[in-house]
Protein backbone atom coordinates (compact mmCIF):
# COMPACT_ATOMS: atom_id res chain seq x y z
CA UNK A 1 0.00 0.00 0.00
CA UNK A 2 1.02 3.15 -0.71
CA UNK A 3 0.90 6.21 1.88
CA UNK A 4 -1.01 9.11 1.57
CA UNK A 5 2.25 11.35 2.03
CA UNK A 6 4.21 9.53 -0.64
CA UNK A 7 0.86 9.37 -2.85
CA UNK A 8 0.48 13.16 -2.32
CA UNK A 9 4.41 13.70 -3.34
CA UNK A 10 4.21 11.42 -6.13
CA UNK A 11 0.88 13.14 -7.75
CA UNK A 12 2.24 16.84 -6.59
CA UNK A 13 5.55 15.99 -9.05
CA UNK A 14 3.39 14.77 -11.59
CA UNK A 15 1.31 17.91 -11.67
CA UNK A 16 4.34 19.90 -11.89
CA UNK A 17 5.82 18.17 -14.34
CA UNK A 18 3.01 18.46 -16.70
CA UNK A 19 3.47 22.37 -16.10
CA UNK A 20 1.20 24.11 -18.42
CA UNK A 21 -1.37 22.94 -21.89
CA UNK A 22 0.98 20.86 -23.24
CA UNK A 23 0.46 18.23 -26.41
CA UNK A 24 0.56 14.44 -25.24
CA UNK A 25 3.70 13.51 -26.53
CA UNK A 26 4.42 10.01 -27.98
CA UNK A 27 1.85 9.87 -30.84
CA UNK A 28 3.24 7.91 -33.83
CA UNK A 29 1.59 7.77 -37.57
CA UNK A 30 1.42 4.28 -39.55
CA UNK A 31 4.05 5.00 -41.42
CA UNK A 32 6.49 5.26 -38.84
CA UNK A 33 5.26 1.83 -37.27
CA UNK A 34 6.93 2.97 -33.65
CA UNK A 35 4.67 4.07 -30.84
CA UNK A 36 7.38 5.41 -28.33
CA UNK A 37 7.44 4.44 -24.77
CA UNK A 38 5.97 1.28 -26.42
CA UNK A 39 8.04 -0.69 -28.19
CA UNK A 40 7.70 -4.25 -29.37
CA UNK A 41 3.84 -4.00 -28.96
CA UNK A 42 1.25 -5.27 -31.53
CA UNK A 43 -0.03 -2.75 -33.09
CA UNK A 44 -3.84 -3.91 -34.04
CA UNK A 45 -5.08 0.16 -34.64
CA UNK A 46 -3.70 2.87 -35.69
CA UNK A 47 -6.68 5.52 -35.90
CA UNK A 48 -7.91 4.77 -32.36
CA UNK A 49 -4.56 3.70 -30.72
CA UNK A 50 -5.18 -0.26 -30.08
CA UNK A 51 -1.95 -1.92 -29.17
CA UNK A 52 -1.55 -5.69 -27.63
CA UNK A 53 1.15 -6.88 -25.29
CA UNK A 54 2.61 -9.99 -27.17
CA UNK A 55 1.77 -13.12 -24.82
CA UNK A 56 5.72 -14.02 -23.31
CA UNK A 57 5.26 -10.37 -21.85
CA UNK A 58 2.62 -12.22 -19.62
CA UNK A 59 5.51 -13.81 -17.11
CA UNK A 60 5.26 -10.72 -14.33
CA UNK A 61 2.96 -10.60 -11.57
CA UNK A 62 2.86 -6.71 -12.12
CA UNK A 63 2.96 -5.80 -16.15
CA UNK A 64 5.16 -2.76 -16.83
CA UNK A 65 3.20 -0.03 -18.24
CA UNK A 66 5.41 0.08 -21.28
CA UNK A 67 4.15 -3.63 -22.00
CA UNK A 68 0.68 -2.44 -20.72
CA UNK A 69 -2.28 -3.06 -23.49
CA UNK A 70 -3.53 0.13 -24.91
CA UNK A 71 -7.57 0.10 -26.22
CA UNK A 72 -8.60 3.33 -27.30
CA UNK A 73 -12.73 4.19 -28.28
CA UNK A 74 -11.41 7.32 -29.73
CA UNK A 75 -8.78 9.97 -30.04
CA UNK A 76 -6.45 9.99 -27.42
CA UNK A 77 -6.97 14.00 -26.12
CA UNK A 78 -4.44 16.23 -28.22
CA UNK A 79 -3.41 18.43 -24.99
CA UNK A 80 -4.62 18.31 -21.51
CA UNK A 81 -3.50 20.95 -18.61
CA UNK A 82 -3.17 19.22 -15.44
CA UNK A 83 -3.36 22.02 -13.57
CA UNK A 84 -6.85 23.29 -15.47
CA UNK A 85 -8.10 19.56 -15.45
CA UNK A 86 -11.29 19.20 -13.27
CA UNK A 87 -13.53 16.36 -12.45
CA UNK A 88 -17.19 17.44 -12.37
CA UNK A 89 -19.47 15.08 -10.08
CA UNK A 90 -23.16 15.84 -10.54
CA UNK A 91 -26.27 14.11 -11.22
CA UNK A 92 -28.47 12.40 -8.73
CA UNK A 93 -26.73 14.20 -5.89
CA UNK A 94 -26.88 16.49 -3.01
CA UNK A 95 -24.04 18.67 -3.65
CA UNK A 96 -22.53 18.59 -6.91
CA UNK A 97 -18.34 19.36 -6.98
CA UNK A 98 -15.54 20.16 -8.98
CA UNK A 99 -12.32 18.78 -7.70
CA UNK A 100 -9.20 19.30 -9.26
CA UNK A 101 -6.11 16.80 -9.81
CA UNK A 102 -4.46 18.68 -6.54
CA UNK A 103 -7.97 18.55 -4.41
CA UNK A 104 -8.08 14.65 -5.48
CA UNK A 105 -4.38 13.95 -4.60
CA UNK A 106 -4.97 15.57 -0.71
CA UNK A 107 -7.50 12.50 -0.30
CA UNK A 108 -6.81 9.22 1.25
CA UNK A 109 -5.37 7.00 -1.64
CA UNK A 110 -6.14 3.25 -1.96
CA UNK A 111 -4.49 1.12 -4.10
CA UNK A 112 -5.82 -2.06 -6.08
CA UNK A 113 -4.18 -4.94 -8.03
CA UNK A 114 -6.06 -5.56 -11.07
CA UNK A 115 -5.74 -7.34 -13.98
CA UNK A 116 -7.48 -5.16 -16.79
CA UNK A 117 -8.66 -7.35 -19.96
CA UNK A 118 -10.42 -5.86 -22.82
CA UNK A 119 -13.82 -7.44 -23.22
CA UNK A 120 -12.69 -8.52 -27.43
CA UNK A 121 -9.56 -10.26 -25.94
CA UNK A 122 -9.65 -13.24 -27.99
CA UNK A 123 -12.42 -12.17 -30.41
CA UNK A 124 -9.58 -13.37 -33.73
CA UNK A 125 -10.72 -16.52 -31.98
CA UNK A 126 -13.89 -17.01 -32.87
CA UNK A 127 -15.57 -18.70 -35.74
CA UNK A 128 -16.88 -17.85 -37.78
CA UNK A 129 -15.51 -14.99 -37.46
CA UNK A 130 -16.61 -11.96 -35.84
CA UNK A 131 -15.78 -7.91 -36.87
CA UNK A 132 -14.32 -5.42 -34.13
CA UNK A 133 -10.33 -5.13 -33.36
CA UNK A 134 -8.66 -8.70 -33.55
CA UNK A 135 -7.59 -9.15 -30.28
CA UNK A 136 -5.84 -12.37 -29.83
CA UNK A 137 -4.26 -13.36 -26.42
CA UNK A 138 -2.73 -9.94 -25.61
CA UNK A 139 -4.91 -7.38 -24.45
CA UNK A 140 -4.59 -7.79 -20.84
CA UNK A 141 -2.18 -7.23 -18.22
CA UNK A 142 -1.85 -6.41 -14.36
CA UNK A 143 -0.86 -3.26 -12.65
CA UNK A 144 -1.58 -1.38 -9.20
CA UNK A 145 -4.27 1.12 -9.63
CA UNK A 146 -4.02 4.13 -6.91
CA UNK A 147 -5.69 6.69 -6.03
CA UNK A 148 -8.93 7.81 -3.58
CA UNK A 149 -12.17 5.71 -3.53
CA UNK A 150 -15.02 6.42 -5.61
CA UNK A 151 -17.56 6.24 -2.82
CA UNK A 152 -15.70 8.64 -1.27
CA UNK A 153 -16.38 11.39 -3.67
CA UNK A 154 -20.07 10.37 -3.75
CA UNK A 155 -20.52 10.08 -0.12
CA UNK A 156 -19.09 13.48 0.42
CA UNK A 157 -21.38 14.77 -3.01
CA UNK A 158 -24.64 13.16 -0.89
CA UNK A 159 -26.05 10.49 -3.87
CA UNK A 160 -30.11 10.97 -3.35
CA UNK A 161 -32.40 7.79 -3.43
CA UNK A 162 -33.21 8.25 -7.13
CA UNK A 163 -29.30 7.33 -7.51
CA UNK A 164 -29.04 3.58 -9.15
CA UNK A 165 -25.52 4.01 -11.57
CA UNK A 166 -22.65 6.22 -12.07
CA UNK A 167 -21.72 7.76 -15.51
CA UNK A 168 -17.97 8.32 -16.75
CA UNK A 169 -17.26 10.65 -19.46
CA UNK A 170 -13.81 10.83 -20.48
CA UNK A 171 -12.07 13.75 -22.59
CA UNK A 172 -11.75 11.40 -25.71
CA UNK A 173 -11.85 13.39 -28.75
CA UNK A 174 -14.68 12.59 -30.73
CA UNK A 175 -14.44 12.25 -34.71
CA UNK A 176 -17.12 13.42 -36.44
CA UNK A 177 -20.48 12.17 -36.22
CA UNK A 178 -19.49 9.34 -33.82
CA UNK A 179 -21.39 8.65 -30.40
CA UNK A 180 -19.25 10.04 -27.17
CA UNK A 181 -17.67 7.05 -25.18
CA UNK A 182 -19.72 7.11 -22.07
CA UNK A 183 -19.99 4.23 -19.78
CA UNK A 184 -22.38 3.79 -16.73
CA UNK A 185 -22.07 1.34 -13.91
CA UNK A 186 -24.51 0.11 -10.67
CA UNK A 187 -24.30 1.99 -8.15
CA UNK A 188 -23.03 -0.58 -5.33
CA UNK A 189 -20.56 -1.61 -7.71
CA UNK A 190 -19.53 2.03 -8.01
CA UNK A 191 -19.31 2.28 -4.49
CA UNK A 192 -17.33 -0.91 -3.34
CA UNK A 193 -14.29 0.02 -1.49
CA UNK A 194 -11.98 -1.10 -4.11
CA UNK A 195 -13.50 1.26 -7.29
CA UNK A 196 -11.21 4.31 -7.78
CA UNK A 197 -10.68 7.47 -9.19
CA UNK A 198 -7.02 6.20 -9.91
CA UNK A 199 -4.22 8.27 -10.42
CA UNK A 200 -1.71 6.45 -10.69
CA UNK A 201 0.20 3.04 -12.35
CA UNK A 202 2.57 1.34 -10.72
CA UNK A 203 3.42 3.59 -8.45
CA UNK A 204 4.01 6.64 -10.73
CA UNK A 205 1.52 8.90 -12.64
CA UNK A 206 -0.84 7.85 -15.30
CA UNK A 207 0.59 7.74 -18.06
CA UNK A 208 -1.50 9.42 -21.77
CA UNK A 209 -2.48 5.98 -22.77
CA UNK A 210 -3.24 4.62 -19.80
CA UNK A 211 -5.50 7.75 -18.95
CA UNK A 212 -3.65 10.77 -17.29
CA UNK A 213 -4.50 12.77 -15.48
CA UNK A 214 -7.24 10.26 -14.24
CA UNK A 215 -9.31 7.01 -14.99
CA UNK A 216 -11.86 4.96 -13.30
CA UNK A 217 -10.85 1.66 -12.35
CA UNK A 218 -13.67 -1.02 -12.17
CA UNK A 219 -11.50 -4.10 -10.49
CA UNK A 220 -12.82 -7.80 -12.19
CA UNK A 221 -14.96 -6.07 -14.39
CA UNK A 222 -14.28 -5.83 -18.59
CA UNK A 223 -11.77 -2.99 -19.51
CA UNK A 224 -14.09 -0.91 -21.36
CA UNK A 225 -15.75 0.02 -17.56
CA UNK A 226 -12.78 1.67 -16.57
CA UNK A 227 -13.05 4.70 -18.36
CA UNK A 228 -9.95 7.18 -18.94
CA UNK A 229 -8.98 10.81 -19.04
CA UNK A 230 -12.06 11.10 -16.63
CA UNK A 231 -13.71 14.29 -16.95
CA UNK A 232 -17.52 13.62 -15.63
CA UNK A 233 -18.99 11.41 -12.55
CA UNK A 234 -22.74 11.70 -13.02
CA UNK A 235 -25.39 9.51 -10.84
CA UNK A 236 -28.31 8.91 -12.46
CA UNK A 237 -31.40 7.23 -11.99
CA UNK A 238 -31.23 4.75 -14.27
CA UNK A 239 -28.42 3.03 -16.93
CA UNK A 240 -27.05 5.49 -18.83
CA UNK A 241 -28.59 5.42 -22.25
CA UNK A 242 -25.74 5.36 -25.57
CA UNK A 243 -24.48 3.40 -27.78
CA UNK A 244 -21.22 2.05 -25.79
CA UNK A 245 -23.62 0.24 -23.24
CA UNK A 246 -26.68 -0.18 -25.92
CA UNK A 247 -26.19 -1.60 -28.07
CA UNK A 248 -22.23 -1.80 -27.15
CA UNK A 249 -20.66 -4.14 -24.26
CA UNK A 250 -23.59 -6.27 -23.81
CA UNK A 251 -24.28 -9.77 -24.50
CA UNK A 252 -27.32 -12.14 -25.65
CA UNK A 253 -29.11 -13.94 -22.31
CA UNK A 254 -28.73 -16.88 -23.99
CA UNK A 255 -26.21 -18.49 -26.60
CA UNK A 256 -27.41 -17.71 -30.16
CA UNK A 257 -26.18 -19.29 -33.76
CA UNK A 258 -24.29 -16.95 -36.08
CA UNK A 259 -26.91 -14.82 -38.27
CA UNK A 260 -29.43 -15.19 -35.79
CA UNK A 261 -30.99 -12.05 -34.88
CA UNK A 262 -31.03 -11.11 -30.92
CA UNK A 263 -33.67 -8.18 -29.67
CA UNK A 264 -32.13 -5.72 -27.03
CA UNK A 265 -34.29 -7.18 -24.36
CA UNK A 266 -32.84 -10.49 -24.68
CA UNK A 267 -29.20 -9.40 -23.44
CA UNK A 268 -27.33 -7.94 -20.46
CA UNK A 269 -24.18 -5.59 -20.38
CA UNK A 270 -20.29 -7.26 -20.36
CA UNK A 271 -19.22 -6.42 -16.31
CA UNK A 272 -17.28 -9.33 -15.07
CA UNK A 273 -14.25 -10.99 -16.99
CA UNK A 274 -14.81 -14.85 -17.20
CA UNK A 275 -12.04 -17.40 -15.87
CA UNK A 276 -8.98 -17.70 -18.27
CA UNK A 277 -5.81 -18.61 -18.34
CA UNK A 278 -2.86 -17.86 -20.94
CA UNK A 279 0.53 -19.67 -21.87
CA UNK A 280 3.62 -16.65 -21.84
CA UNK A 281 5.90 -19.60 -22.77
CA UNK A 282 7.51 -21.35 -24.59
CA UNK A 283 5.35 -19.18 -27.66
CA UNK A 284 3.37 -20.46 -29.95
CA UNK A 285 5.21 -22.17 -33.06
CA UNK A 286 8.59 -22.20 -30.97
CA UNK A 287 11.36 -24.79 -31.55
CA UNK A 288 12.89 -26.35 -28.45
CA UNK A 289 15.91 -28.33 -28.31
CA UNK A 290 15.87 -29.84 -25.11
CA UNK A 291 12.82 -32.33 -24.18
CA UNK A 292 12.61 -30.37 -20.88
CA UNK A 293 10.09 -27.56 -21.20
CA UNK A 294 9.15 -25.01 -18.79
CA UNK A 295 5.84 -24.35 -19.58
CA UNK A 296 4.44 -20.63 -17.37
CA UNK A 297 1.69 -18.22 -17.90
CA UNK A 298 -0.85 -16.29 -16.09
CA UNK A 299 -4.42 -16.97 -15.36
CA UNK A 300 -7.34 -14.70 -13.91
CA UNK A 301 -11.12 -14.87 -13.37
CA UNK A 302 -12.51 -10.94 -12.94
CA UNK A 303 -13.96 -10.78 -9.13
CA UNK A 304 -13.01 -14.62 -8.34
CA UNK A 305 -9.77 -16.17 -7.48
CA UNK A 306 -7.97 -18.83 -9.23
CA UNK A 307 -8.20 -22.34 -7.49
CA UNK A 308 -5.77 -24.61 -10.21
CA UNK A 309 -4.30 -24.24 -12.92
CA UNK A 310 -4.11 -27.31 -15.77
CA UNK A 311 -1.97 -28.47 -17.89
CA UNK A 312 -2.10 -30.99 -21.40
CA UNK A 313 -0.21 -32.25 -24.03
CA UNK A 314 -1.72 -35.42 -25.30
CA UNK A 315 -4.98 -33.49 -26.40
CA UNK A 316 -6.85 -33.38 -23.37
CA UNK A 317 -6.96 -36.93 -22.61
CA UNK A 318 -5.09 -36.75 -19.29
CA UNK A 319 -3.93 -32.90 -17.36
CA UNK A 320 -1.44 -32.51 -14.54
CA UNK A 321 -1.64 -29.38 -12.00
CA UNK A 322 0.63 -26.60 -12.31
CA UNK A 323 2.64 -24.77 -9.73
CA UNK A 324 0.59 -21.74 -8.77
CA UNK A 325 2.92 -18.93 -7.72
CA UNK A 326 3.47 -16.83 -4.46
CA UNK A 327 2.21 -13.77 -5.33
CA UNK A 328 -1.89 -13.44 -4.93
CA UNK A 329 -3.81 -10.55 -4.71
CA UNK A 330 -7.99 -10.38 -5.23
CA UNK A 331 -8.72 -9.13 -8.74
CA UNK A 332 -5.12 -10.26 -9.84
CA UNK A 333 -3.70 -13.01 -12.22
CA UNK A 334 -1.97 -15.92 -11.14
CA UNK A 335 1.28 -17.05 -12.51
CA UNK A 336 1.92 -20.36 -12.60
CA UNK A 337 4.64 -22.63 -13.99
CA UNK A 338 4.78 -26.37 -14.87
CA UNK A 339 7.73 -28.79 -15.90
CA UNK A 340 6.75 -31.39 -18.47
CA UNK A 341 9.53 -34.01 -20.33
CA UNK A 342 8.12 -34.37 -23.77
CA UNK A 343 8.90 -38.88 -24.44
CA UNK A 344 10.38 -38.32 -27.81
CA UNK A 345 11.24 -35.49 -30.34
CA UNK A 346 8.06 -33.92 -32.39
CA UNK A 347 5.25 -31.79 -32.57
CA UNK A 348 2.95 -31.11 -29.50
CA UNK A 349 0.31 -28.82 -28.44
CA UNK A 350 0.35 -27.58 -25.39
CA UNK A 351 -3.30 -26.90 -23.78
CA UNK A 352 -3.84 -24.70 -20.35
CA UNK A 353 -7.36 -24.30 -18.50
CA UNK A 354 -7.94 -22.26 -15.03
CA UNK A 355 -10.42 -23.07 -12.61
CA UNK A 356 -11.91 -20.58 -10.01
CA UNK A 357 -13.31 -20.77 -6.85
CA UNK A 358 -16.88 -20.52 -7.95
CA UNK A 359 -16.25 -23.74 -9.55
CA UNK A 360 -15.97 -22.65 -13.34
CA UNK A 361 -13.70 -23.63 -15.85
CA UNK A 362 -12.42 -22.92 -19.05
CA UNK A 363 -14.36 -24.77 -22.12
CA UNK A 364 -12.85 -26.12 -24.79
CA UNK A 365 -14.96 -23.91 -27.15
CA UNK A 366 -15.36 -20.28 -25.96
CA UNK A 367 -19.52 -19.43 -26.33
CA UNK A 368 -19.92 -17.56 -29.60
CA UNK A 369 -21.93 -13.88 -29.72
CA UNK A 370 -21.67 -11.54 -32.55
CA UNK A 371 -19.24 -9.11 -30.90
CA UNK A 372 -16.98 -11.39 -29.66
CA UNK A 373 -16.70 -10.37 -25.82
CA UNK A 374 -15.33 -13.06 -22.92
CA UNK A 375 -13.89 -15.32 -25.21
CA UNK A 376 -12.04 -17.86 -22.47
CA UNK A 377 -11.21 -21.55 -24.33
CA UNK A 378 -8.69 -23.37 -23.22
CA UNK A 379 -5.12 -21.53 -24.57
CA UNK A 380 -3.10 -23.96 -26.45
CA UNK A 381 0.22 -23.38 -28.41
CA UNK A 382 1.90 -25.60 -30.26
CA UNK A 383 5.76 -26.50 -30.48
CA UNK A 384 8.70 -28.44 -32.14
CA UNK A 385 10.78 -30.94 -29.73
CA UNK A 386 13.82 -31.32 -31.82
CA UNK A 387 16.09 -33.02 -29.87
Amino acid sequence: MISRRDFLKRTSAAIAAAGAIQPLLGWATEDSGVIPGKEGMIVRSFRFLDLEMPPEYANLFITPVPHFFVRDHMHEPSTLDAAEWRLAIGGEVEKPMTLSLADLAKLEPHTVTNTLECAGNGRAFHTPHVPGVQWQRGAVGTARFSGPRLRDLLERAGVKPAGKHVMFHGLDEVPGKVPPFIRSIPLDKATDADTLIALQMNGAALTKHHGFPARALVPGWVGAASCKWLAEVKVLDKEFEGNFMNPGYRMPNQPIKPGEAVRPEETHPVTALNVKSLIASPSDGASLESRSVHIQGAAWAGETDIARVEISTDDGATWQSAQLGKEHAHYAWRLWSHTWKAPKAGTYTILSRATDTQGRTQPATAVWNPSGYLYNAIDQVKIHVAA
